[in-house]
């Protein structure tokens, strides 16, 4: 069975969000590559700026889910635009580990939708957008299990 992990783009703040990600998820990244650790290509050159940013890090959340990002690079014809066509869903096993999350994640949240609660299809649920601008929700179902 396929794993799906979400993959993050950002606009020259990767690093910063991905150690944001890993105090929340107490969780090390597991590899850091920059834009300048690849081969010169002098067809697609990199400006020095360009050179710090990220290509391609990523976290695990637990044993089978990883999230993944990186920076984007207009010149490389890769621009970010921000929006809530996806939201990361973090499906808790607990109302603990919920508000944990919740807490943690909404740290100087851009946009707050819905504060964690109860709904009448979740114990807790709650949905924002992060101060790196990527959309999350929280939920855990709890008491509210469909039969």
């Amino acid at each position: 069975m396929a794993k799906i992990h979400a993959y993050l783009n950002f606009n020259g703040n990767c690093e910063e969000a991905f150690l944001f990600y890993e105090k929340v998820f107490k969780s090390k990244n597991i590899g850091m590559y920059r834009f300048g650790d690849m081969p010169a290509d002098p067809n697609f050159p990199i400006n020095e700026e360009d050179k710090k940013k990220i290509m391609h890090t990523a976290i695990m959340v637990n044993d089978s889910t990883m999230i993944m990002g990186s920076d984007c690079l207009e010149n490389f014809g890769h621009k970010l635009t921000l929006g809530n066509s996806t939201y990361v869903m973090l499906d808790t096993d607990t109302a603990k580990e919920a508000k944990d999350l919740y807490a943690a994640l909404s740290e100087n949240a851009m946009k707050m939708e819905m504060e964690l609660g109860e709904q009448f299809w979740a114990e807790l649920y709650a949905s924002f957008q992060d101060q790196f601008g990527i959309y999350w929700m929280i939920h855990f179902e709890g008491n509210k299990k469909m039969e």
